[in-house]
């Protein structure tokens, strides 16, 4: 048996829109889209060349009058929900859904001490069989990276360490700051820095993979997102940008760009106002350049 424990395994999008929502995503990443709900809930998947690669459901009206706005949320296989959720609110984290048997297996959503959310899952089966399987590097349609913009990163990777038995990698300097690759299973999933001034709350970023980043954009922008930073090179001839959802929720991409977009359009860079969190609805995007921050390197190995 394969130990799938510390992997990010499942991505789920929490949305005021199921419909758009589902339109929006099949244009831009060339999802497909399959009901899967249950008698006690309303759930739809995500899913490319039939496989399923994340669930799309509504933002339930309780997390809405606690002021949750829609949402990307990555869950990680773990051996024991109930212990590690238990262990990460005895090392100063919160848990916002404690252990429920679900439609998706055992789950628990949790925040680590910094206040970043994200989820935890045992035995994760999909339409009743388990789907999980690690993607190949650069496959199109699947999440290629997973980055969290922490308060403290130092902090941050000493936690998640210790939760889930993830490894520093490289770590790479820039002008005020470090940004750790991290991995588990022997391949490197990921990155943790140190979030600007400009980013108010820390929070977790998924990368989703697309043949060709300028294409993608376009379809950002004509379904009603927004690309609000980026595009950047990263090592390895790959380029991202991060963007928003009709609804608000955040999401990145990251895939090639031919020689004629680069030459027609060169590396850019927009960041937040000082008033919009990323996962909040405080405020609005600004689209001045504010010198944001890239992703400082791309390992030779993604999930």
């Amino acid at each position: 048996m394969i130990d799938h424990h510390g992997r990010f395994c499942w991505y789920e999008l929490l949305t005021t829109d199921v419909a758009a929502a589902s339109a929006f995503y099949g244009n831009v990443i060339g999802w497909d889209a399959q009901d899967a709900s249950t008698a006690g809930l309303a759930y739809n998947l995500f899913t490319k060349a039939t496989a399923p690669v994340g669930g799309l459901m509504d933002l339930p009206q309780e997390a809405r009058r606690m002021g949750a706005t829609p949402r990307w949320i990555g869950y990680v296989d773990v051996d024991d929900v109930d212990a590690v959720a238990d262990r990460i609110k005895r090392l100063g984290g919160a848990v916002y859904v404690p252990p429920t048997d679900s439609n998706i297996g055992r789950v628990s959503i949790v925040a680590d001490p910094q206040t970043a959310t994200l989820a935890l899952v045992t035995g994760l089966k999909v339409g009743g069989h388990a789907p999980w399987k690690p993607a190949e590097p650069g496959e199109a349609g699947r999440v290629g990276w997973h980055e969290l913009l922490a308060a403290d990163w130092k902090k941050a990777f000493a936690f998640y360490g210790g939760i889930f038995g993830w490894q520093g990698t490289e770590a790479e300097a820039g002008a005020t700051d470090i940004y750790q690759l991290f991995a588990t299973g022997g391949r490197t999933i990921g990155g943790i820095f140190t979030k600007r001034p400009l980013e108010p709350v820390p929070f977790w970023l998924y990368y989703f993979n697309v043949d060709d980043v300028d294409a993608a954009m376009d379809r950002v922008k004509r379904g009603g997102g927004r690309v609000f930073e980026g595009p950047f090179a990263v090592p390895g001839e790959s380029w991202i940008v991060r963007c928003v959802d009709p609804q608000g929720a955040t999401f990145a991409l990251q895939g090639t760009r031919s020689e004629d977009s680069i030459k027609a359009a060169p590396a850019a860079e927009y960041g937040w106002s000082t008033e919009w969190g990323g996962i909040s609805s405080r405020g609005r995007v600004l689209f001045d350049k504010t010198g944001g921050k890239a992703r400082k390197s791309k390992p030779r190995s993604q999930v």
